[in-house]
């Protein structure tokens, strides 16, 4: 099986697993939301990325504005962007009252500002992002492909729709989000997304690609026995007769 060439993100908001992970050549970059650091306790929104862009300076890592008005979130946009070079912004495609949060998408791509346009989930919003983004401004469009799935959709015709969206921008990126297995990272491989951001135990299991079936079926039948085994578990002679 081929080694995938499609970028690999780490999202999170550990700052020890993120040190750890950025020794890892696989890894290209990192993703972060509120909600992660919320989960992972922190308190310090600022401080805690400007100890994360200190402590991996060689890797871009995406930090969302909260704001919810589209003045709040240019000016958080434009402070985001300042805390290092490789601090890219991520900007909803909508507020939460479904506000098209082009304008912001717009001024920030116009100066340059990396953005990392978050939470779509269909072609015809990447196809009104793609409408605000510059052609000479490097950027990223993330599609949460994985929720799609949730849904019941296969994501995969929907991805290669979106792809057609940012054909004519030379310098946007198609992210795969919120994958839940290692397979749809060689989903996202094959149609040609340009990134996919995996958590830590998605990322584990790239060490299981190419495995022989067999030794891993036999492995699997010796772990139930070992676990039965230590858990001290019996069956009695009148359970099995009956």
């Amino acid at each position: 099986m081929r080694k995938p060439k499609i970028k690999i993100f780490a999202d999170g908001a550990d700052f020890d697993q993120i040190v750890q992970l950025a020794k890892n050549p696989q890894v290209q970059g990192f993703t972060t939301n509120p909600t992660l650091m919320r989960k992972a306790g922190i308190s310090d929104y600022a401080g805690f990325a400007h100890k994360l862009l200190a402590a991996v300076p060689d890797r871009p890592i995406s930090f969302e504005v909260f704001a919810d008005d589209l003045a709040g979130m240019l000016a958080q946009g434009r402070e985001i962007a300042s805390w290092g070079r490789n601090a890219n912004v991520k900007i909803p495609v909508t507020n939460t009252e479904a506000v098209f949060c082009g304008p912001v998408i717009k001024e920030l791509a116009d100066a340059g500002i990396v953005v990392n346009v978050t939470a779509l989930m269909t072609p015809d919003q990447v196809k009104k992002v793609a409408a605000c983004l510059n052609r000479g401004a490097p950027a990223i469009v993330s599609v949460f492909a994985g929720r799609v799935a949730d849904t019941g959709r296969d994501p995969v015709p929907l991805m290669k729709e979106c792809l057609g969206h940012l054909r004519s921008l030379p310098k946007a990126e198609l992210l795969w989000a919120s994958p839940r297995e290692l397979l749809n990272v060689f989903q996202a491989d094959e149609i040609g997304c340009h990134i996919i951001t995996v958590t830590s135990d998605v990322l584990s299991k790239f060490a299981l690609v190419g495995k022989d079936l067999d030794e891993y079926s036999l492995e699997t039948v010796k772990m139930f026995r070992k676990d039965a085994v230590a858990a001290g578990y019996s069956i009695a002679a009148k359970d099995v007769a009956a």
